[in-house]
Order: structure tokens, then C-alpha cells, then sequence
């Protein structure tokens, strides 16, 4: 396995006790839910690590108006 690198992350503390919660309903650890969660993300926006961007681009084009 690659080596892992380590985050720091701020949550509220309402925002953590809905993570642990639902972590704990999935036999997860809060990073191991963490994890899980950021790796589906990128899936469904088609960022999967080692896929390259998607097709098209996902930045928007620069406005030019007034020039």
C-alpha cells in the first residue's frame, strides 16, 4: 500500500458527532469514513486518482465581459 499522508481537519463539533455516528453504523472508523466518503466523491465527479481529468474539463471558461 502507498504511504499515507496525515490532515489535519477542523470540523464543528455537530458536523464530527453526525461523522462518528454514521461511521459507527458502518463498522468504519471516522477516517476510515472520511476516507470512504472523499474516495466516492471523486468517483462520481470523475476524479479517480490514476484516471486523469474528465473529458471537457471541470473549470469554467474566464468571463471576458467589458473586454
Amino acid at each position: 500500500m502507498a504511504e499515507r499522508k496525515p490532515l489535519l481537519l477542523r470540523l464543528d463539533p455537530a458536523t464530527f458527532a453526525a461523522l462518528q455516528a454514521w461511521a459507527a453504523d458502518d463498522f468504519r472508523s471516522v477516517n476510515g469514513q472520511i476516507e470512504f466518503l472523499l474516495r466516492r466523491a471523486l468517483s462520481e465527479a470523475g476524479r479517480t486518482p490514476g484516471r486523469g481529468k474528465p473529458a471537457g474539463g471541470s473549470t469554467p471558461p474566464r468571463c471576458r465581459a467589458g473586454r
